[in-house]
């Protein structure tokens, strides 16, 4: 079926993207791959070539692009490539500017957001904690105030960009009378008396992504830090993760659809028994299924790109589309890997990566089971 969420101008934007991928990301994919992270090099060209700054204004460097479908470009393109990249481009471009552009001050916007634009500075945001998982209710970090400073204390875990970044968003309890109530947003700069780093989590997945523990040990910050209201992060932050979770179905179906692709071809060029194993009546209904899970998931996610770019898509219609595709992406990619066979067990081949970086996505972003939750009290249940 014809998509039709994009226009003409986002598919101009796309053929820069995969013009980008092709010169500047996939000759380094292995080095991404042994190095366990994506390097400032990246980031850099990322931002000459205008991608970092999507949803910056244009006085602060960035497109000002005022459209989620050009992230939603973004994401596809990267996606194809490996599983890491979107998430990475997507914590720093997709989520933490869109909040320091929404809620920051005019210093914090002019102090920060030229360097996310241009690749100098590479954000990260700090809500998961070792204790807490999918609960940010719960969080444990604290900061405390101390005459006009407030000092904080606590640790963050899962953090992607978290080995390199140069700027956390953070999510720490100021008022514990509060519950949920009394958590602030601060930006935190890794350059903070304080702030430190873990070593790089080893994770099955994934590789390319520099994900890490940080810790904050009487880290000092100004009100100056403080990014949204005081006592509003939680609400800050459920206002903002139905676009991360959208961004995180873009990204489940854009993987899985390409890694299918290479699959139906795979089908095609293998023999066995002297035809094909596409041919097969098994293979060939199996990919019929797996093509038409895919399409009808996307179907909805660009319903749900249509109504973010509208103002209408809920919390609800997010968790939906970021429940729904990570259940087809690991369904349809571990499909995939039966295909191919033993080769499809191979580090050396793509569908045995895409199989391991997929898995994760039933978890980040709110796990499946917390997607089900929100969607069952919307039934009423």
């Amino acid at each position: 079926m014809k998509r039709d969420v994009y226009e003409e101008d986002h598919e101009l934007f796309r053929s820069s993207v995969r013009e980008f991928v092709t010169r500047t990301v996939q000759p380094e994919l292995e080095a991404h791959a042994r190095d366990k992270a994506i390097p400032r090099s990246f980031w850099l060209e990322a931002g000459r070539q205008g991608l970092l700054g999507v949803e910056i204004p244009v006085e602060y460097g960035g497109l000002g692009a005022g459209d989620y479908r050009f992230n939603a470009v973004v994401t596809e393109e990267f996606a194809k490539v490996n599983g890491a990249l979107p998430s990475c481009w997507g914590i720093h471009a997709d989520i933490v500017a869109p909040y320091i552009a929404r809620l920051g001050t005019e210093e914090q916007k002019r102090r920060w957001l030229p360097g996310m634009a241009s690749g100098e500075i590479v954000a990260a945001i700090g809500m998961t904690e070792p204790s807490g998982g999918s609960d940010l209710a719960a969080l444990r970090t604290t900061a405390v105030r101390d005459g006009d400073t407030w000092v904080i204390n606590g640790s963050k875990t899962f953090i992607t960009n978290g080995g390199s970044c140069d700027l956390v968003l953070t999510a720490v309890r100021t008022d514990p009378s509060k519950g949920a109530r009394g958590i602030t947003l601060f930006g935190i700069e890794a350059t903070t008396e304080g702030f430190s780093r873990g070593h790089k989590l080893d994770k099955v997945g994934q590789g390319e992504s520099d994900t890490a523990e940080i810790f904050f040990d009487n880290v000092r910050v100004t009100d100056a830090e403080i990014v949204g209201e005081l006592d509003h992060g939680f609400v800050h932050m459920m206002r903002n993760l139905p676009q991360e979770r959208l961004g995180a179905a873009v990204s489940n179906t854009a993987h899985a659809k390409q890694i299918l692709g290479e699959t139906v071809e795979y089908a095609k060029e293998r023999h066995a028994f002297g035809r094909p194993i596409g041919q097969h009546q098994h293979n060939k209904f199996l990919l019929a299924e797996l093509t038409t899970r895919i399409e009808v998931a996307e179907a909805y996610v660009d319903k749900c790109v249509a109504a973010h770019v509208a103002g209408t898509l809920g919390a609800v219609d997010a968790a939906k589309a970021k429940y729904w595709t990570s259940e087809v992406q690991n369904a349809v990619l571990d499909h995939c890997v039966q295909i191919y066979g033993g080769y499809g067990y191979m580090n050396e081949y793509r569908v045995a990566r895409a199989w391991r970086d997929a898995r994760v996505t039933r978890i980040w972003a709110g796990t499946n089971e917390i997607m089900k939750e929100l969607i069952g009290r919307d039934l009423g249940l």
